[in-house]
This record gives C-alpha cells, sequence and structure tokens, in this order.
C-alpha cells in the first residue's frame, strides 16, 4: 500500500466475550476489578495455535479494540471528560474518550490461560477486561515489563493512579446468591467503581445494570450503594 494514503484496512483478528451486553457499568479503564472474566475467540481466518505460541509466558497482555458502539464520521478536537463531571473540555488526545477520529482503544489485561480447543481453536482467558461483549479485536501484543511499566508516571488532569474513591456495597446475602459463585465478586467490584455517570448523584434514582445474564438495580446514597433487586434476564 502506498504510505501516502490516509486510510488502512484493519482486520478484525478475534472478539471478546464478556458479561457486559450494555456499556452502563464497564470499569473504565482495564485491571479496576480483577475479578471480571472474559474469553477472546479468534475469527476463523486467525485460529492456527502456531499463532500464539510462547504467549501463555506472559501475565498481561495489550488488547487493541474498536470502540464499535461509538463509530462516527465525524469528530471533535475536544471532549468532556466524565471524570471531571463532564463540565470542562479537553483535548481528544488528553483522553481515552471513545470519541476519537479512529474509535481504538487498548488495554491491558491479566491473562489467565490459553485453551487449545477443537472448535474454537486457541481461546484466551483473561482477567480485568473493559469491554463490551462481542467488541472486535485488532491485535493483541504481551505486555513487557521492563518497557511498558512506569511507576514515576504522571498522571495529568486524572490524578494519576485511580483516584475515583470506591463505594461501599451493601448487597443482601439471598440477592448475591441468586448469582453464579464465580461472579458475585466481579459484580461486587463493578458496583463498588460507581458505574454511574459522575454528574449523577440523585439518591432516590433507581439504577439498572445488565450483567451476567441478570438485571441489578440499585441505589447510591453519598458513599453507600444499596442492591435493592437482582432477577434474572428474561
Amino acid at each position: 500500500m502506498d504510505c501516502t494514503e490516509n486510510t488502512f484496512p484493519m482486520k478484525i483478528i478475534a472478539r471478546i466475550r464478556t458479561d457486559f451486553p450494555e456499556k452502563f457499568g464497564i470499569p473504565r479503564q482495564s485491571g479496576l476489578v480483577d475479578t471480571l472474566r472474559g474469553e477472546i475467540v479468534f475469527e476463523p481466518e486467525f485460529r492456527n495455535p502456531d499463532a500464539v505460541r510462547g504467549l501463555e509466558g506472559f501475565s498481561h497482555i495489550w488488547l487493541l479494540w474498536e470502540f464499535s458502539r461509538a463509530v462516527r464520521d465525524s469528530w471533535s478536537p475536544t471532549v468532556r471528560p466524565p471524570r471531571l463531571g463532564g463540565n470542562a473540555r479537553m483535548g481528544v488526545f488528553a483522553t481515552r474518550s471513545p470519541f476519537r477520529p479512529n474509535p481504538i482503544g487498548l488495554s491491558c489485561v491479566k491473562l489467565e490461560g490459553v485453551e487449545l480447543t477443537a472448535d474454537r481453536g486457541a481461546v484466551l482467558h483473561v482477567a480485568g477486561a473493559d469491554l463490551l461483549d462481542g467488541t472486535p479485536i485488532f491485535d493483541i501484543k504481551p505486555y513487557v515489563r521492563y518497557a511498558d511499566s512506569h511507576p514515576d508516571a504522571l498522571g495529568g488532569w486524572t490524578g494519576g493512579g485511580n483516584s475515583d474513591k470506591l463505594l461501599q456495597v451493601e448487597c443482601p446475602e439471598h440477592l448475591l446468591a441468586l448469582l453464579p459463585p464465580d461472579r458475585r465478586q466481579a459484580l461486587l467490584g463493578v458496583l463498588a467503581n460507581d458505574p454511574r455517570p459522575h454528574y449523577q448523584s440523585d439518591p432516590e434514582r433507581l439504577y439498572g445494570l445488565r450483567f451476567a445474564g441478570y438485571n441489578v438495580r440499585f441505589t447510591v446514597a453519598e458513599d453507600v450503594l444499596t442492591v435493592r433487586e437482582i432477577t434474572p434476564e428474561a
């Protein structure tokens, strides 16, 4: 391809399966809830097991993926980060907003295993993903600690690190018991990270979250999130 062209085709190599059928509730960054589980399933063209040879030796991987629900024909040079309450504008390239010239996301997730299957090829089991179920993945790269870790990095307007205060989650045991055991801690972690937009603080509002085949309804008063209802999806 002529390098002077202003477009470049990219192939979807895989899709991730997660417990989030909707955007609401997904952690704002990868790794915030390490009990969340996901599976990366390669597209048929890329199911050659040789393509992942050696990957099992890495503890973390980078995912390059598409904000598939945020594809637009135009873009804005500034966006309103939720962390700033939606009131202040920052340059799009100084944020991780999904509304970008190219709707590409970058996430670092924990690699918990590489499973070789007869019907789906190599399946990557990951933890801590911040992706919608079915999200297209363009590339996978190993996380290399000596090059990718920068403990002294500055956080700019984000304040550095995870400056969001965790909520106290109150969930009656009989409601939590409705979930499969391997999903309970993940849900509590998602709720503790406060899924609401930063500008919403109505203590009377009943919020709804779809997670792992269940509808979860909750309220938030000050720093306490109370689960009111958990029901299986129809």
